[in-house]
């Protein structure tokens, strides 16, 4: 009778070890597909696969919060998406302002105003939270961009929804700083337009409420492709920008170019957007050959000079 007991409680003890050991296994078995976690709640318990919190990624069985900090070519992608919108402010206040100097400072700097205050807000609001610091999760592919595409169907039927933000925050927080942008805008500019520039920023600010919308719209949708190619996007651009200016305004020597302040201001810009370019692309990593190599912001504008008396089409004969 003791040995029956004995047996039925050795039994009993390996069977709720094995389910424990099993129960144990099947929580840390690893999620289907690349972006799927289990979330740890605050007992302790493991729950099932699916979308991480936001702030967390997952090492392919848990949620992890995210800890390591944007490296110099995220920030240098979060300067470029701000500078871009700050840009576009600039260039239609340029446009809509007909030339007039105080029109166009006084915009302008509320234009740089709005930019840096919304630069600002955006990171106080992110984590670590009221610190102009970020923590992020770090970007390894292109794919971190888009796990929408990347929903797994464990039985081939269902499908396991695990859409998340990889890349936090640099998706998201473009997004809120061009919202930050709006708000900005709608809350300086008609003011400042009204009593400093007699109405004329009008047709900038309704130009801002097009643009800002479909930059975060780009930004959306294109986001991840931006973030691989900004450095050498901003390099073509800010050469065929410069060879544009040039052209249309028909200067061919350096006297024409150093007489217009404008003129000056405008290719001092292109050569700040070349020169934060190159430091995208090399990042610095060895200073004694990058170094140089900014040297190079000069050579459109030199190229152009030096090879327009080449190319006059008055000088070809048909």
């Amino acid at each position: 009778m003791g040995e029956t007991r004995l047996f039925s409680s050795l039994l009993l003890v390996f069977t709720w070890f094995s389910l424990l050991q099993s129960s144990t296994n099947a929580a840390t078995k690893p999620c289907p597909g690349k972006y799927c976690g289990r979330i740890l709640d605050e007992n302790g318990k493991i729950g099932d696969c699916g979308a991480c919190p936001r702030g967390y990624g997952t090492n392919g069985t848990v949620c992890v919060e995210c800890s390591s900090s944007p490296d110099l070519y995220d920030w240098l992608y979060l300067g470029f998406m701000a500078f871009l919108s700050l840009i576009f402010h600039w260039f239609f206040i340029d446009f809509f302002a007909k030339r007039e100097r105080k029109t166009i400072f006084v915009l302008g700097l509320s234009a740089f105003v709005e930019s840096v205050l919304a630069a600002i807000f955006s990171l106080l609001a992110s984590k670590p939270q009221g610190m102009l610091t970020l923590t992020s999760c770090k970007s390894q592919w292109i794919a971190d961009w888009y796990t929408i595409f990347f929903n797994p169907k464990p039985d081939y039927v269902n499908t396991l929804h695990c859409t998340q933000e990889a890349v936090y925050p640099l998706y998201t927080i473009v997004l809120l700083y061009f919202a930050l942008s709006v708000g900005l805008l709608f809350l300086f500019r008609p003011i400042i337009s009204h009593q400093f520039c007699d109405g004329q920023g009008r047709a900038s600010i309704y130009a801002a409420l097009y643009f800002l919308p479909s930059l975060a719209v780009v930004h959306a949708l294109l986001g991840g492709l931006i973030y691989y190619s900004y450095p050498y996007a901003t390099l073509v651009i800010s050469v065929l920008s410069t060879a544009t200016v040039l052209a249309k305004n028909k200067i061919t020597h350096i006297r024409q170019l150093v007489r217009s302040k404008r003129h000056v201001v405008i290719i001092m810009t292109h050569w700040l957007a070349h020169a934060y370019g190159i430091l995208a692309v090399t990042q610095l990593r060895n200073p004694p050959v990058h170094g140089p190599m900014f040297t190079l912001v000069l050579a459109p504008v030199l190229f152009f000079l030096i090879t327009h008396s080449f190319t006059e089409p008055n000088k070809f004969k048909t």
